[in-house]
């Protein structure tokens, strides 16, 4: 069986993004059309599907790091800010978005908080199939060849 560290995390994140569209806890607020992401960004996102694919994203750094607060997380996704003719300097991420996001993850049961949040027992098996999944494909994909 193969984990998350076997496969790529492109592929793996994009798999994990529409496995979770399925999920009614991890549906984006109201406000995630309009919000920035981070103070680097000038806009918000332009994809339709950005709220699964940065929830997918957490997770996978969840499962890597954690035990990881929020706090942690906003520093990963964060940028270096254009602040004009003076030097830029890094700043975090939304944090309210991040907040969301592993809030779902709990009442899911993929996540649970202690003293950080750490992937559960159902969510490393949520991770771990569709990475076989993804390592089947492309075995498949190099017999053909």
């Amino acid at each position: 069986m193969a984990t998350v560290y076997d496969v790529p995390p492109a592929k793996l994140i994009e798999k994990v993004s529409a496995k979770l569209q399925g999920f009614n806890e991890l549906k984006p607020p109201e406000w995630a059309k309009f919000v920035k992401t981070s103070p680097h960004s000038t806009r918000a996102p332009e994809k339709e599907d950005w709220w699964f694919t940065r929830a997918a994203s957490i997770l996978r750094k969840i499962y890597i790091s954690g035990p990881i607060g929020t706090s942690s997380l906003k520093s990963v996704y964060g940028g270096k800010t254009n602040r004009g003719a003076k030097p830029e300097k890094k700043g975090k991420a939304s944090g309210n978005a991040i907040r969301k996001i592993m809030q779902g993850f709990e009442s899911v049961g993929f996540v649970e908080n202690k003293t950080g949040r750490i992937i559960t027992a159902k969510g490393k098996s949520f991770l771990d199939k569709i990475a076989t999944e993804i390592k089947k494909e492309s075995e498949a994909a190099e017999a053909k060849k």
